[in-house]
């Protein structure tokens, strides 16, 4: 049923050797789609697939300029081509969509759609059509030029241990170091670095409020939170819901992630806890180490999930034929990691840092939940339809993480370390909610509070993040570096108010693993046919496809934060034994 032999999409509609070099080059197709006469339903639906071909081929043509860009940060060519596009292509494309939306919406025939299929997609139109302002499409442009300017600043940031240059994702690995000398040193040295750039970073945020505020205003909004809300199409829940979320975390998450990490203090045999101490195990006892280099790493992702689900990895194998793959960290390489979809190809791309630990597994088996995610939808008929809720899209990645561990033996041969690996993973899933917590509230303060200072700044994001912050862990002296912690986190730079799908996500992975606890077979073929419906269904309905009901209440939150204790309770006692 599920296939990962998927072809480029075939041109129908613009020539087969079209290339996408400049304005005029794209520019007739959109005037014929917008002169093009409909006159039946069979007339609209031809358009839509004629205008869904135009559409993935600018999408793969802007992705894979930000790809290669990401991939060198120190190629000026690379970032030439991007911005080239941002400034002078996409601008122009925005007046055209928005002429198009509104043919769409105003069409007799759109009314005959089907409901079902076209619901969101229509939605989704009325939305753009809602906040498309003429008079912001340079200040959108500009502002998608200067988000990666974040990427720019981060990837050159290196440090120097035992006399060797490394990036700050290569450096992280002596955070599991024994030695707590070499722990603390290192710690200190990675906050250092990215301290020297605390005020670049403090004025590019600047620059970005004031363009974000701007659009906002220009569009009509209160505020850019507003306005964001709605870009995001967050059409079932809103910013007090996010409260009682951050709320629910403070209630339900903060006791257990407390017990975790007085746990951890006591393992390690240390009076306090200190930041550095976070990855570590007690003396003797070595870091995981679950593959050497990026070719191991992905040898071991593919039989992983080829034991899990042979189309899983099939999904990968793809890729990696495609050389649709680039994994190991390096100096000028932007930091982070995506799935990137590629409209036209089918076959995503995977961008990450990989250094050698734990988390990179993770992140290499959540990337691999997005581009599994992404095969699913490729043989949806519009590129609309494949445009899925996020919430949705991190389900599919952290889910993976849960499904993929019974499969962990292929990164950790020895079954202590398996275990180890285990308890770890499912420690993280309970106290990310902290961090993702203070990261979303904070993000409301700053986008209802224009205006503000550098100093308010920090001094709220303390406020917050104190918070969400275990009292076991001791950050005495570390106050300059607590002030501006907040400056690591990408997504307040580049894409704003995304943070929350990961926590909204990770209960939707919990419950999908509750499912596979009990039957394999029938969470697996749950997640396949909720991913498979991309975009067609609303942010509930494609929960409740997979099995899972859309709440994150307290009581919801905490019913699986227990369940994710009592499975972690039973690692902790087999290790233990």
């Amino acid at each position: 049923m599920y296939t990962a032999d998927i072809q480029k999409l075939p041109r129908y509609y613009l020539p087969a050797d079209f290339e996408l070099t400049d304005w005029n080059s794209l520019a007739p197709f959109f005037e014929e789609l917008d002169g093009r006469t409909i006159a039946s339903l069979d007339n609209l639906e031809q358009w839509l697939r004629d205008l869904s071909e135009l559409e993935s081929v600018i999408s793969e043509d802007a992705c894979w300029r930000q790809i290669r860009m990401t991939c060198d940060t120190e190629n000026k060519s690379l970032e030439e081509k991007f911005n080239f596009f941002m400034l002078e292509i996409q601008p122009r494309i925005q007046p055209w969509s928005d002429r198009l939306n509104r043919k769409l919406i105003d069409c007799p025939f759109t009314s005959s759609l089907n409901t079902t299929t076209y619901f969101t997609l229509l939605r989704g139109i009325r939305k753009q059509i809602d906040l498309f302002r003429e008079v912001n499409i340079p200040v959108i442009a500009s502002l998608n030029v200067l988000q990666q300017q974040f990427a720019a600043i981060a990837g050159k940031m290196v440090v120097t241990v035992k006399g060797k240059e490394y990036t700050l994702q290569q450096a992280a690995l002596f955070l599991e170091d024994e030695d707590r000398a070499v722990r603390e040193d290192v710690y200190l040295k990675i906050a250092e670095r990215r301290y020297q750039d605390q005020i670049a970073l403090h004025e590019l945020f600047d620059q970005l409020l004031e363009k974000r505020n701007l659009i906002a205003a220009q569009a009509g909004f209160t505020d850019y939170r507003a306005y964001r809300f709605m870009e995001l199409g967050r059409f079932d829940y809103d910013h007090k819901t996010c409260e009682q979320f951050h709320e629910a975390v403070r209630d339900h998450v903060m006791p257990l992630v407390n017990q975790l990490y007085e746990q951890k203090r006591k393992k390690l045999g240390v009076d306090k806890l200190r930041p550095w101490d976070l990855e570590a195990e007690p003396l003797g006892i070595k870091p995981l180490r679950p593959f050497a280099n990026a070719s191991e790493l992905m040898e071991k992702t593919i039989a992983c999930f080829m034991a899990l689900n042979p189309f899983f990895a099939a999904c990968l194998t793809r890729m990696q034929q495609l050389g649709h793959l680039d994994l190991e960290s390096r100096k000028g390489k932007a930091p982070g990691g995506y799935n990137c979809p590629l409209a036209v190809s089918g076959a995503p791309f995977i961008f990450m840092n990989a250094a050698g630990t734990l988390d990179d597994v993770t992140t290499m088996v959540h990337e691999g939940g997005h581009a599994i995610h992404s095969f699913l939808c490729h043989s949806l008929p519009l590129n609309g339809f494949k445009e899925y809720p996020t919430e949705i899209a991190e389900v599919a990645s952290m889910t993976m993480e849960l499904f993929s561990m019974d499969h962990w033996d292929q990164y950790f041969s020895d079954s202590t370390a398996l275990q180890r690996a285990k308890e770890q993973q499912l420690e993280r899933v309970i106290t990310v909610f902290p961090w993702v917590a203070a990261i979303d509230k904070f993000q409301h303060w700053i986008y209802t509070h224009p205006g503000h200072t550098h100093a308010e700044r920090e001094e709220q994001w303390l406020n917050i993040v104190n918070e969400f912050t275990s009292p076991c862990i001791d950050f005495s002296g570390l106050e300059k570096y607590r002030r501006v912690l907040w400056q690591r986190q990408l997504h307040l730079f580049e894409v704003p108010f995304y943070y929350i799908e990961y926590s909204i996500a990770q209960l939707g992975a919990i419950g999908l693993w509750q499912q596979y606890k009990k039957n394999p077979t029938t969470a697996l073929d749950n997640y396949l046919r909720a991913l498979s419906l991309g975009g067609t269904r609303t942010l509930p309905q494609l929960f409740e496809a997979a099995g899972l009901s859309f709440d994150f209440s307290g009581v919801c939150i905490s019913q699986l934060m227990q369940f994710v204790k009592a499975e972690l309770d039973q690692i902790t006692v087999t290790t233990s034994s």
